[in-house]
């Protein structure tokens, strides 16, 4: 299994959704400005899985990487299919360690931002709360 294309996607969806809206109004502004049906989906992408299947299935076909390399020789017998339902089983995979990673990362960011808030606390002489 390669995670090349999950941990590309997943630093994709952090930079478009959790890092650019909140670098200044220029992304927000960008995001407002668009056409209705790119801004729908620009919310509706919002969800970790549904991009991840998404930017799988565009980095597969910018970069050529498969995350699960078994999906790379299909069986003669599905014929011409083959490609599109691999292309598809390995978007599914990679959306689903996308979405992991996600969920990971959300757990834990709240210890983490509740340590680092104690932290600053205990520096500037402050009582624990």
């Amino acid at each position: 299994m390669n995670f090349t294309l999950a941990l590309m996607g997943l630093s994709t969806y952090i930079l478009i959704w959790e890092k650019l809206p909140y670098w200044g109004n220029w992304f927000n502004r960008i995001v407002e400005a668009l056409p209705g049906p790119l801004a729908y989906l620009y919310q509706a992408w919002h969800c970790p899985f549904c991009f991840g299947f998404w930017i799988a299935l565009a980095l597969h076909a910018v970069t050529g990487i498969q995350t699960v390399e078994a999906l790379a020789s299909m069986p003669a017998y599905i014929g011409a299919a083959g490609p599109v339902v691999a292309w598809f089983l390995d978007a599914l995979a990679t959306a689903t360690l996308i979405l992991f990673g996600k969920l990971c990362f959300d757990a834990i960011a709240g210890p983490a931002i509740h340590g680092y808030q104690m932290t600053v606390k205990f520096r500037q002489g402050n009582t624990w709360e």
